[in-house]
């Protein structure tokens, strides 16, 4: 074989032959020439990488990656109390059901003639987030939480022409990430600044003294998330959307959409701007993938000429009875005005969008509400439970789903903890001792619709014997 030219079983034209034809044709050299002015010569490695001997037949590649997959741990095998950005729910069956249908899984993109029946899932979709969250306008979905949320700061700068944005200090250190990716972009005419308000020590919620004190003229959006990274409610959404227009800036709004069965939607405290994580609506965890990001506004346009992502509309048609689908205010986005386009967007998560409406469509609001209250009660008996146990402490009381939980006066590191909930089957809660300090030892547990009495007392009783 060694002395053979290698021929891939899974990539089209890797022919020796037939490569040397197309670059022949082309006038290339070799394969580099084409990469040439795309990839920089300080990035490319200057060593021939030490790979193993290829697997030629499907059933030995198939094994060799299962016995890798064998090492995983994954939340069947294991009891979890994981959340901090991607969360254990339910997914119904129907969901897979309509994702793995042929016409939503393999199409990628196509027009207004071609695509129908996803133009119209799309719409479905944006219609049903506009629901949710109480407003008027919805766009296709994006990657995640933190590019929506990167998406409204930068809509919030160009619609005010001020670049600064106020964000809580209690946000995921992950998404603050990435809205600072979107801040710093060579499509803006400077850096957005990103200033962080405190949080009270006591409730977890945003400091509003702090608040009043770093807005100011300069201001381009106030973002605010309920509940925050950390679980907590927050109890003053619609003062901080006053307080954000009454100094001309953007109210936005970061929400997790399983809780707006039991908390009021952005639409009803003036939010004028609204993101979150489609995750949780029906999409499984994956590794690395299973977001998606929405992105929802008033219907103001101001708001709607400085969306970056396609939106979908219906219209009538010649036929009386019959609607058509089709791209709303497609000038806006950089499908059409290219490199003028105040914004870019590139490929997004179509499918989870998809997913996620036909979620939405089987629970209707009265399951909404009842996955919310479910949530909502076990959270706060998980809560509870722990407290009960000696030097345990959970130091925030308003919470939806998630809150931190301390182990300070036991003497024990979260990673100790966790590493030997891990030997009795449990994931433990996230450790955020690194992202909040201020917190001391503590985890993000986050407990779910999936999550049964006697986990949440499993839980407790194997923490007892850690602690």
């Amino acid at each position: 074989m060694k002395d053979k030219p290698y021929v891939h079983p899974y990539i089209p034209n890797s022919v020796p032959e037939i490569k040397e034809a197309m670059l022949e044709e082309i006038g290339a050299a070799d394969a580099g020439e084409l990469y040439a002015q795309m990839i920089p010569e300080r990035l490319l490695l200057k060593v021939p990488m030490q790979l193993p001997e290829p697997l030629l037949a499907e059933l030995d590649l198939r094994r060799h990656v299962e016995g890798i997959l064998a090492g995983d741990s994954d939340c069947e095998e294991y009891l979890s109390f994981l959340g901090g950005g991607c969360w254990q729910h339910y997914v119904p069956e129907v969901c897979d059901v309509i994702a793995s249908r042929s016409e939503f899984l393999t199409a990628y993109a196509g027009g207004i003639y071609s695509d129908l029946g996803r133009y119209q899932a799309m719409f479905e979709f944006q219609s049903l987030i506009g629901e949710l969250v109480d407003m008027d306008v919805s766009c296709v979905p994006t990657y995640d939480w933190g590019a929506a949320a990167g998406n409204a700061v930068r809509m919030a700068s160009r619609i005010t022409g001020r670049m600064e944005i106020l964000a809580p200090k209690t946000i995921s250190p992950a998404r603050l990430s990435i809205i600072s990716n979107f801040c710093d972009s060579a499509h803006m005419p400077g850096r957005i600044d990103i200033r962080l308000v405190d949080y009270d020590a006591e409730t977890g919620s945003l400091d509003m003294g702090d608040l009043e004190d770093k807005i100011s003229e300069s201001t381009a959006g106030v973002y605010f998330e309920n509940p925050s990274y950390l679980g907590v409610v927050e109890p003053r959404c619609e003062e901080i959307s006053n307080m954000a227009h009454d100094h001309g800036a953007v109210a936005i709004a970061g929400v997790d959409p399983t809780s707006l069965g039991v908390l009021a939607p952005p639409g009803e405290y003036d939010a004028d701007i609204c993101c979150g994580e489609a995750q949780p609506l029906g999409i499984h965890m994956y590794a690395g993938g299973g977001s998606c990001g929405f992105l929802a506004s008033k219907d103001e346009e101001r708001l709607i000429g400085e969306y970056p992502a396609r939106m979908l509309g219906i219209t009538g048609t010649g036929v009386e009875g019959e609607y058509g689908f089709g791209q709303c205010v497609y000038e806006r986005t950089s499908y059409m005005a290219r490199e003028s386009a105040k914004d870019w967007v590139g490929t997004t998560t179509g499918l989870w969008a998809i997913v996620s409406a036909v979620y939405m469509s089987l629970m209707g609001p009265r399951g909404m509400r009842e996955l919310g209250e479910a949530i909502l009660l076990k959270s706060h008996y998980a809560a509870e439970l722990l407290e009960e146990i000696d030097g345990v402490s959970v130091p925030f009381r308003s919470i939806f789903k998630e809150f931190p939980v301390n182990f300070d006066t036991t003497g024990r590191r979260v990673s100790e903890v966790n590493g030997t909930l891990m030997e009795r089957g449990i994931f433990g809660g996230k450790d955020i001792s690194r992202e909040f300090p201020e917190l001391g030892q503590s985890s993000l547990y986050c407990v779910t619709e999936v999550h049964t009495r006697a986990d949440l007392v499993r839980l407790a009783g194997a923490l007892r014997e850690v602690l």
